[in-house]
């Protein structure tokens, strides 16, 4: 790793920067108004201004101040727990096969088309993965029977720029006509050429149809696709290159499922413990350079720089980026699942319902044995409310 200059603060946090730098950044770019209520959420969380209570111990003279999180999904200080309870309810629809990591991404040349037409293009993706897998799974030659997944969606790359690429969880094996669970062969999913070729055919179909509409609009950076010889050269060069398809490895078991699922579902473009010092101006924080063989390395950006490139990640308000597919969808999950578990000699533990009765506290004890209302002083007695903060920051976003 470079060379670092001192710290002089022991944990930076995404909000010190946009504090000490949004000021400067604003006098640079104009800023959507989506943008600004995650910069009010992710600078109030956990402050005062959020409110909170005052708790005391019920055995001793320890007091503290909890203030409210803002719970936006582009707070990487409230993601954390929202990832502990997501994965709490998924132990329950874990079938006992092999699962596969399927990562699809698209042509860096696409990326300006993904920066302005989040919502369109995004949402063709995630259609063209999904048609994608389900075609291949049904396919006699591959598994025979409709699989169910789970598709997360990410925006950036380790540099914090932008790249599109959703990452897919998929069993092993699907139900058949005949409501039979079929696997795949062992240790082997589908040909990635296959995936690759049918993924970029499926995309490139959606995403020409819908230029045509008129969902992806040709201003800006793109204005030069509106002459018609440069676009059909675009689109030739699109269909010449080999689309990146990565096919890992299965999983060794469920448990290694979850562990998965919990470090990639709620991830944003960069958390906290990645920055490392604020100094002079600029921000230094660690990346993995994929270009030089996954090394780890240190990334100085100035402050201006680092906050343009957090905020291209901001989703459309009310974009899904974790969805559900084939028998894993919403409409037929229970009844499905309860089937595939049958099939697989399993007996279902119990209902999901009750897993996603439990609060924050409960899955902590259970998880981790972390009882956070014990007192950190005396070991004995319990954290009890005393008083209510009232806040005044802004609701969720």
């Amino acid at each position: 790793m470079n060379n670092l200059p001192g710290k002089e603060k022991k944990n930076w946090e995404i909000s010190d920067i946009l504090d000490l730098g949004i000021s400067d950044y604003k006098n640079q770019y104009n800023v959507p108004s989506s943008y600004e209520k995650v910069i009010k959420a992710l600078t109030d969380c956990r402050t005062v201004k959020m409110g909170g209570h005052s708790y005391a111990c019920d055995s001793c003279d320890y007091e503290k101040n909890a203030y409210n999180s803002c719970r936006n999904r582009h707070c990487p200080k409230c993601q954390g727990m929202a990832r502990l309870k997501w994965v709490e309810c998924r132990m329950e629809e874990l079938l006992p096969v092999q699962y596969f990591h399927c990562v699809l991404t698209v042509p860096s040349e696409l990326n300006p088309f993904a920066l302005r037409h989040k919502e369109p293009f995004y949402t063709i993706l995630q259609k063209a993965a999904a048609e994608t897998l389900s075609e291949l799974s049904q396919d006699p030659n591959h598994i025979g029977g409709k699989t169910g997944y789970i598709s997360v969606l990410h925006t950036w790359g380790q540099n914090l720029l932008d790249h599109p690429h959703l990452h897919c969880i998929v069993p092993g094996g699907g139900l058949s006509e005949h409501k039979e669970w079929v696997s795949c062969k062992e240790d082997f999913l589908f040909p990635l050429k296959v995936v690759s070729r049918l993924f970029k055919g499926k995309f490139m179909a959606k995403f020409k149809e819908s230029v045509k509409k008129g969902d992806i609009k040709f201003h800006g950076k793109l204005k030069e696709y509106a002459d018609y010889s440069t676009w059909r050269q675009f689109i030739n060069l699109l269909y010449e290159k080999e689309w990146v398809v990565y096919l890992k490895e299965p999983f060794g078991g469920p448990e290694q499922v979850l562990k998965y699922l919990g470090g990639y579902t709620h991830r944003i473009a960069i958390a906290n413990h990645r920055i490392l010092n604020v100094k002079d101006g600029s921000v230094y924080f660690s990346w993995k350079n994929n270009v030089a063989g996954g090394v780890r390395q240190v990334m100085k950006l100035s402050i201006v720089e680092f906050i343009r490139r957090f905020l291209l990640h901001v989703l459309p308000k009310g974009y899904k980026r974790i969805r559900y597919y084939g028998f894993l969808s919403n409409r037929t999950r229970k009844k499905a699942l309860e089937l595939c578990f049958k099939l697989l000699g399993k007996i279902k533990d119990a209902a999901t319902a009750t897993v996603k009765s439990k609060s924050v506290l409960e899955i902590l004890k259970r998880l981790f044995g972390i009882d956070v209302t014990v007192c950190p002083k005396c070991g004995k007695g319990k954290l009890v409310p005393v008083f209510a903060h009232s806040g005044n920051s802004g609701g969720l976003t």
